[in-house]
């Protein structure tokens, strides 16, 4: 008897140590002589940042490794802030051909109410893959209809969607199109305006009623006597905060003409916490969304132009010549597989006119300051989350290979399915014995 509950004990003590040790619990570690890119400062050639449980607690050219510090020395090596995906379904869908394995959407247009956090799978097989490759935050979204839930930010890494949560949620509107939804829509022109015009009008009229549910609730907040709150609606109460300025609203929306009618609706709404995401031809009204002051989630830039007549390289300039007309951006994979391409939308965005030092900011400060966590993630200094990768050249480059990653101070496996399939085919054993048949 007494066997067994020690037994148990130990269990239960073992388990709450790997546990601990997993969620980022441990000593100091000291990542010595490297070159540190720190996005919002300076890039340090040759000095040591060091990190303590969940914080960088030192970083600079002649810091110095604390005594009992685990030191890791990485001459020749570069270390870059976590890249932030600003739009993925990563941990909503696993095989987008199995149902099974999609969580991404709701029954029904209309359900605001509907969190995504709470249904990101922590053991899904792309987050492994991803954060290897130096992506550590991603912005999961949401799909199916106008108003398909709420978007979150998560690290990639955690047991449960909560201790994955990295601090930022928004309302999803997927904006009424104008547009075809691609070549094998055959509807005539006139039955797409009749259906954008449809649609546009539910927009209007779900608004309308939660501008009044919104001002029910707040003349019973003020004055109680005077009334009762209005019967609950989980969709009405959804966008309460949205209302009111408290919460984000991500709107989606890609061509020309949509943008310039989500930037008239957003104005005669009133609503100041927008953010657009898509933009695919943002590049043909940026000087209107730089007027308006609305940050933006641009990508996918590994895509094609969206008019037959627009040249092949559109997509790839569209995040530069939005930030050339001064539209604050940061960009996006709209991938859950390969959002481990990440760096390469990136790059091609540096290529075709953004730059290398913009194209870095658009994929770690900048996101960060959108989605108001940047007091703990999007560049390397003291007090910040110890969220970083490190790699034997610049990320934006196919060669390079990224050798340790940390997620709030946890030291991340590099270890993914891919990886397991590297090693479990490099020197393939078929597990079957010769026999000698005569």
């Amino acid at each position: 008897m007494h066997r067994t509950v020690y037994f148990l004990l130990a269990a239960v003590l073992l388990m709450t140590a790997v546990a601990t040790d997993a969620r980022g619990q441990h000593g100091a570690i000291a990542l010595k002589d490297a070159r540190i890119v720190t996005v919002t400062g300076k890039t340090i050639e040759r000095g040591t940042l060091v990190i303590e449980k969940d914080r960088i607690v030192a970083v600079g050219p002649n810091v110095r490794a604390p005594r009992g510090a685990r030191v890791i020395e990485l001459r020749g090596f570069t270390i870059y802030p976590g890249l932030i995906d600003s739009g993925t379904q990563i941990g909503l869908v696993e095989v987008g051909s199995l149902e099974e394995t999609r969580d991404a959407s709701e029954l029904g247009d209309l359900s605001p109410q509907m969190k995504a956090l709470t249904a990101v799978n922590p053991n899904g097989v792309a987050i492994p893959v991803t954060r290897v490759s130096g992506v550590t935050t991603v912005l999961t979204e949401p799909s199916g209809g106008m108003l398909p839930g709420q978007a979150a930010l998560v690290n990639l890494h955690g047991y449960t969607p909560q201790q994955m949560y990295a601090g930022f949620e928004g309302v999803a509107l997927r904006f009424p199109s104008t547009g075809r939804r691609g070549r094998f829509d055959r509807r005539s022109d006139e039955d797409i305006k009749k259906a954008s015009d449809k649609a546009l009008k539910k927009l209007n009229d779900t608004w309308d009623r939660a501008e009044l549910y919104e001002r029910i609730d707040s003349t019973y907040e003020s004055s109680p006597e005077r009334g009762r709150r209005p019967e609950y609606v989980p969709s009405m109460a959804a966008l309460l905060p949205v209302l009111r300025g408290e919460q984000h609203l991500i709107v989606y929306v890609n061509t020309a003409r949509d943008i310039t009618a989500a930037l008239d609706w957003v104005e005669k709404r009133g609503l100041t916490n927008v953010i657009f995401s898509g933009l695919a031809e943002g590049w043909r009204v940026a000087d209107k969304i730089a007027e308006a002051g609305i940050p933006c989630l641009v990508g996918p830039v590994l895509s094609i132009p969206t008019r037959a007549s627009d040249r092949y390289d559109k997509a790839y300039a569209n995040p530069g010549l939005m930030h050339k007309a001064g539209v604050m951006l940061a960009i996006r994979s709209d991938d859950t597989a390969n959002s481990r391409n990440l760096p390469y939308h990136a790059a091609f965005a540096a290529a075709y006119g953004m730059g290398v030092d913009e194209a870095l900011r658009a994929v770690t400060s900048v996101p960060a300051e959108i989605f108001g966590i940047d007091k703990d993630l999007g560049s390397l200094e003291v007090g910040k989350k110890a969220t970083l990768f490190v790699a034997d050249g610049d990320p934006f480059e196919t060669s390079t290979t990224i050798h340790h990653v940390f997620i709030d101070g946890y030291e991340i496996p590099m270890e993914s399915r891919h990886t397991r399939l590297y090693d479990e085919f490099l020197e393939r054993d078929p597990g079957v014995e010769k026999h000698d048949h005569q």
